[in-house]
């Protein structure tokens, strides 16, 4: 039973790294990265489907990404899509290909970034404390149904303790490397 809870609190605590991650790829740094568009879907056939399911997405150079769609008739529906997202970026259709030039970032949109950043990591933080709050819970509710001993309880709320400080420190350790990569020039 308190296996299946570490487990259970562990693989929670590893979603709520892969929405970090998610969202740290959202937020683009002034260097283009395929990953910018990972988020965007286009209409295919009325379903809506993953950007990189029907197009090709490359670095020119090292501001440009460029699009290239395996069905040239949804060249028009990518670039709508594009425009339609929260990423700020304007596509120029060149026959066959969509480029997306990324603009420099300024110091101000920087800091900005940074702020961003760290709320985002902040929001994983606190995810992952209300996943051991959880798990605590349980071990007390077995505790109080004596499913389980006091020292077991004890030793679970340690584990479970151990898996925080390590998802935590591993959230610090994202987050610096983000604002290492949105304050090099």
């Amino acid at each position: 039973m308190i296996d299946e809870i570490k487990e259970d609190t562990q693989s929670r605590m590893m979603k709520s790294l892969d929405s970090l991650d998610t969202a740290f790829r959202k937020v683009r740094t002034g260097r283009a990265h395929p990953s910018l568009l990972d988020t965007i879907s286009v209409s295919y056939y009325g379903v809506a489907t993953p950007l990189k399911q029907v197009a090709n997405v490359g670095v020119e150079e090292g501001r440009t990404l460029v699009v290239t769609a395996f069905d040239k008739t949804l060249i028009p529906l990518i670039e709508k899509a594009i425009m339609a997202s929260d990423l700020g970026l304007n596509p120029s259709t060149t026959g066959a290909a969509i480029r997306l030039m990324l603009p420099s970032l300024t110091e101000e949109t920087r800091r900005d970034l940074v702020k961003l950043v760290r709320s985002e990591a902040e929001g994983a933080r606190v995810a992952i404390r209300n996943i051991r709050r959880d798990a605590n819970s349980d071990f007390k509710e077995l505790l109080k149904e004596k499913e389980i001993s006091e020292d077991e309880a004890r030793g679970a709320e340690e584990a479970i303790q151990q898996i925080t400080d390590k998802m935590v420190s591993s959230v610090e350790q994202k987050l610096k490397e983000k604002e290492e990569e949105l304050m090099t020039v």
